[in-house]
């Protein structure tokens, strides 16, 4: 695969960068084993001095790794910021926290003392995607890190120079050769990595497609693995929902990120009582973004990562259409420069459609209207992925109510703060398995070890 930065902003090439040699990759591999023999040993006061330290570098170079980050992948800049602040505080979070998290728990045997113990597994390979290029590092290089595993790092072709960025920051904040490594490699030597002795567990988040294959490739090697696989979240708008608060997290839902978010809002789910009004509010809400240059603030609508991102989505919303769907705004790349997408909203999908199921990983609307709150939570519940979803109503308990009866990993009421570091992430289905972030995102590459202790009576 090619690792390039092109600008999808103006489609311009910037950087082009070679993959490394088997032998690279090899001593890599080493240097991170070796790495591993020492950091397990280490206190949690002092990896934390590392991580503290990469989480200030970050906060003191907010604007350089935001560029970056448009620069390559075409992330507004704004949003960029907020990534990065994001990022440097997830790092910051497991420096104080991973001790609690990996205390030892006393148990209560009926004879003796019982206790469990967490101690790190080793090297750790990650596979992460683009679309958040320092975030999807920092929610792994955080919790495993602190949890006393070393990492080697495949990230995205499409973001060489942020991967590289990570990798410095985490140098130059005192890290040890070998702790956290970025490889540019191929996927064929990605795979052959899953079968190497020296990996004990491997973290992806990506495609179905991408999960189903990593996966696989660990399960026959036996080892740990964790999947974090997209999702075409449902937002759940009831009768009873307060449209001046629901549509601004309706617009936020679905475009924050270009619509290039894991768990955006994608299938909207309205009771038929107040369908017409809320579309004719997003759709006016939505015509306001202004298209633009992601790195000027004032632009409120920015480019899809690459080519091939847009080319896809057009493709699909051609093959919605082809199967019955309707367009009611957008539909067709801008015309203009660069890797933009109009604003799309599709109604009118029927099971069969390929649009029923596939994830829309940009700015496409799927809209659908339900006569009543079962109706809502049947047609939520009837996707193959289950990440996360909101929905939106006056009432809280039925709110409550209604989320507690959606099969996802991840629900909201009256919000879409679908990220923080205090809280699990991840989903079920073909949204993958395992959790990132707070208490359990530290637990997934750790051994659980009982140690149980009898006083031995004296022989006859």
């Amino acid at each position: 695969m090619a690792y390039q930065s092109i600008n999808p902003f103006n489609g311009k090439v910037d950087k082009t960068f070679k993959e490394l040699t088997d032998s690279q990759l090899e001593h890599a591999v080493a240097t991170a084993q070796t790495c591993f023999t020492s950091w397990k040993t280490k206190t949690y006061a002092e990896r934390a001095v590392i991580l503290e330290k990469a989480a200030t570098l970050m906060r003191g170079h907010v604007d350089d790794f935001a560029k970056l980050a448009t620069l390559e992948m075409g992330k507004r800049i704004n949003e960029a910021r907020g990534e990065v602040k994001f990022s440097a505080d997830i790092l910051s979070y497991y420096a104080q926290h991973a001790e609690a998290f990996l205390a030892p728990q006393k148990l209560h045997p009926k004879s003796g003392e019982a206790h469990m113990e967490s101690t790190p597994f080793g090297v750790l390979f990650c596979v992460e995607p683009w679309n958040f290029p320092y975030y999807q590092l920092a929610r792994v290089a955080g919790p495993q890190l602190m949890a006393g595993n070393t990492l080697v790092v495949k990230h995205a072709g499409c973001v060489p120079q942020c991967a590289m960025a990570f990798e410095k920051l985490l140098l130059d904040a005192g890290a040890p050769a070998g702790l956290y490594t970025n490889l540019v490699i191929s996927h064929e030597q990605s795979e052959k990595l899953i079968d190497d002795v020296r990996i004990k567990g491997v973290a992806l988040t990506g495609s179905v497609v991408a999960g189903r294959s990593i996966a696989a490739r660990a399960g026959q090697n036996l080892k740990k693995s964790s999947m974090e696989l997209g999702g075409s979240d449902a937002f759940i708008v009831l009768d009873d929902a307060d449209l001046a608060k629901t549509i601004p997290w309706a617009v936020w839902g679905r475009m924050y990120n270009g619509g290039q978010t894991c768990c955006a809002a994608k299938r909207f789910i309205v009771l038929e009582s107040i369908a017409d009004k809320f579309i004719e509010q997003f759709k006016t809400a939505l015509s306001a973004l202004k298209v633009g240059d992601p790195m000027l603030e004032a632009t409120t609508h920015g480019p899809l990562s690459t080519e091939a991102a847009l080319l896809q989505l057009v493709h699909q919303v051609d093959e919605a259409v082809v199967h019955g769907a309707k367009v009611l705004m957008g539909g067709k790349r801008i015309k203009r420069p660069g890797s933009f997408m109009e604003i799309t909203i599709l109604t009118d999908i029927k099971p069969g459609n390929p649009a029923f199921r596939d994830e829309f990983f940009g700015p496409v609307v799927s809209f659908f209207r339900v006569k009543d709150e079962a109706e809502a939570i049947a047609l939520a519940n009837d996707s193959d992925f289950g990440l996360g979803g909101s929905v939106w109503t006056k009432n809280a308990a039925r709110g409550k109510r209604v989320a507690s009866q959606v099969d996802t990993g991840m629900m909201f009421v009256n919000n879409i703060d679908w990220t923080d570091a205090e809280l699990p992430f991840g989903g079920i289905k073909d949204s993958g398995y395992g959790r990132e972030l707070g208490n359990m995102g530290i637990q997934e590459f750790v051994n659980k070890k009982l140690v149980r202790t009898v006083v031995m009576d004296a022989p006859a």
